[in-house]
C-alpha cells in the first residue's frame, strides 16, 4: 500500500507498511499516482501504462523512471509487504505501567469545551484523599509486572486544588522503588493559576514533564478558559509560566491548547506561544458534540486543512531562519518511529495505562472517567475487570475495520478509544473527523520532516 500526494511544492510517496517516504520527480509521481491501488509493481511496465503517461514523457524517460522505482520495491520501500500483523495476536496481558491520578474533580476555570464537565466529570466536586493516592501507587506497582519505570500523571480538574496530597503521593511512591525495583517518572498537568514559587520548585524537582494549558492569544484563551466569575486567566498564566519555566531548565514540558471553531486561525496561536518563549507547543482541535457553536464540523475540515498547511508553510520558513521550536502533531520519525505494538494500538487505554478517580474508582483513561458502563474496578477493593482490559488489548487496526484501508493507520493506530466510543458508539469504529485531520497532520508532517531531511542530506555532500 502507497500513499501519494503533493503539497508544499514537494511530491510525496509514503509507503505504508514501511514507513518509507520517497521525494518525487514528476514523471516518478505520475507513475505512482496511476499505481497507487495496485499491490505492486510488475517487472515490466505495461504497455497501455507507458501509452498513457507517453502523453507527458518520452517513453524511454519513462522506462528509465518505472526501473528506479522498480528497484526501491526490491528494495523493500515501495509496496512493501505487512510486517505488523504477526504482532497484533501478541498484544494480551500487558501490565499495567502508566496511571492518570485524578486528585482533584475540582478546578479554578470554568473552560467552555471542557470534556471533564468543567472539572467535577458530571459527579460532583471533591478531592482525593491521601489514602486512594497510595492505594493507587499499590495498584501500580502490584499490576506492572516485570516493568521497571512506571509513568503517573497527576490530573484534574486542576490538581495543584490538592497539592498536598500530590506532595505525598509522590513521597509514598519514592519509599517503594527500591523495595519494587521500580523508577516513578511523574507528569503534572496544570491550568497555571494556582503555580508559585513553592509548587514550582517542587515540580520541577520531581516531575519528568509538565502540561501547561494555555490556549494561545489573550483573546482566544481568554473567550472560553475563565475562571468562575466569568474572567480570563490568560494575564496571571503567562507571567506564571515564563517564570515556571526558567527554572524547569532542560527537562519535559510543553504547553497545551485547544482550537474551535472560533479560532480556525490557529497558526497565529501557535506562533503566538513561541513568540512568547515557549518553544515546547501542542494546539489540538476540540472533539465535541457538533451542536456546540465552538465545535469543529464536517464544513470546516476545508478550512482547518488550508490552515494546518499554512502552519507548516510558517513552521518550514522559521526553520530556514534558524528559529526552532516543537509542534507536537507535526513531530515525526521518519527513521525508526514507534515501536511496532505501539503504531498498532496507540496509547495503551484500558490496557497497559488506567486512570483512577478521587474515589479509588478505576477507568480505561481520563476522558472515560465518569461514565459508568466502563468502569473496572476500584483500587480500594483490589476488583480489576480483566475481560475489559482483554477488550482494550485487543482494540488495534487490524480489528478496526475502518482502519484496514487507510494509508495513516501506523501513525494514528486507530485514534482516541474514547473519542470512538463516545462519537461513533463503539472503540473499534474511528472517529471520522478526527480521523480526516489526522491525515492531513500527518501529510504536512511528512512533508516537513522530508524537506528537513533532504536539506541536511545536501549539506553533507556539498
Amino acid at each position: 500500500m502507497i500513499h501519494t500526494y503533493r503539497l508544499q511544492g514537494c511530491k510525496i510517496a509514503l509507503d505504508v507498511n514501511s514507513g518509507a517516504v520517497h521525494l518525487l520527480d514528476d514523471v516518478s509521481f505520475r507513475i505512482l499516482s496511476r499505481a497507487e491501488e495496485w499491490e505492486a509493481l510488475p517487472e515490466q511496465i505495461p504497455e497501455e501504462f507507458l501509452l498513457a503517461l507517453s502523453a507527458y514523457d518520452s517513453a524511454d524517460t519513462v522506462r528509465e523512471a518505472y526501473g528506479e522505482l522498480w528497484a526501491l520495491q526490491e528494495s523493500g520501500t515501495l509496496f512493501s509487504g505487512d510486517e505488523y500483523a504477526p504482532f497484533a495476536d501478541r498484544m494480551e496481558d500487558a501490565p499495567v505501567k502508566a496511571m492518570c491520578l485524578h486528585v482533584a474533580h475540582d478546578c479554578n476555570l470554568r473552560c467552555e469545551y471542557c470534556f471533564a464537565a468543567q472539572g467535577d466529570f458530571g459527579h460532583g466536586r471533591k478531592l482525593m484523599p491521601v489514602e486512594v493516592g497510595e492505594r493507587a501507587i499499590d495498584f501500580l506497582l502490584t499490576n506492572s509486572g516485570s516493568r521497571r519505570n512506571l509513568e503517573l500523571d497527576f490530573f484534574g480538574g486542576e490538581p495543584l486544588m490538592n497539592f498536598e496530597v500530590v506532595r505525598r503521593v509522590v513521597a509514598y511512591a519514592r519509599s517503594k522503588e527500591a523495595e519494587y525495583g521500580k523508577n516513578f517518572r511523574f507528569t503534572i498537568t496544570t491550568n497555571g493559576l494556582l503555580l508559585d514559587g513553592e509548587k514550582s520548585a517542587f515540580i520541577n524537582r520531581e516531575m519528568s514533564n509538565v502540561v501547561l494549558s494555555i490556549d494561545g492569544r489573550r483573546e482566544i484563551n481568554d473567550r472560553l478558559r475563565v475562571r468562575r466569575d466569568g474572567s480570563g486567566s490568560y494575564d496571571s498564566i503567562v507571567p506564571k509560566y515564563l517564570s515556571f519555566l526558567q527554572g524547569r531548565q532542560d527537562k519535559e514540558y510543553y504547553v497545551r491548547g485547544t482550537f474551535t471553531k472560533h479560532n480556525l486561525d490557529f497558526t497565529n496561536d501557535v506562533f503566538h506561544l513561541a513568540e512568547l518563549g515557549f518553544d515546547q507547543i501542542s494546539v489540538e482541535p476540540v472533539v465535541s458534540d457538533s451542536r456546540l457553536d465552538y465545535s469543529i464540523k464536517p464544513e470546516d475540515l476545508g478550512r482547518v486543512f488550508e490552515e494546518y498547511e499554512t502552519l507548516a508553510a510558517r513552521i518550514a520558513k522559521s526553520r530556514e531562519e534558524g528559529d526552532f521550536f516543537n509542534f507536537f502533531h507535526f513531530m515525526l520519525d521518519l527513521d525508526q518511529g514507534p515501536c511496532a505494538i505501539k503504531r498498532l494500538r496507540g496509547c495503551g487505554c484500558g490496557n497497559e495505562y488506567v486512570a483512577v478517580t478521587p474515589e479509588g474508582d478505576i477507568y480505561p483513561c481520563h476522558q472515560f472517567v465518569g461514565s459508568e458502563e466502563w468502569k473496572m474496578g476500584s483500587v480500594l477493593d483490589g476488583t480489576f475487570d480483566r475481560q475489559t482490559k482483554r477488550k482494550f488489548a485487543r482494540a488495534n487496526v487490524y480489528t478496526k475495520e475502518d482502519c484496514a484501508s487507510c494509508w495513516a493507520k501506523f501513525y494514528c493506530s486507530g485514534g482516541c478509544n474514547a473519542n470512538n466510543a463516545q462519537y461513533e458508539g463503539d472503540i473499534l469504529k474511528p472517529h471520522s473527523l478526527s480521523c480526516e485531520i489526522e491525515k492531513k497532520r500527518l501529510e504536512c508532517a511528512i512533508v516537513l520532516q522530508a524537506k528537513q531531511l533532504a536539506s541536511e542530506n545536501r549539506s553533507l555532500n556539498s
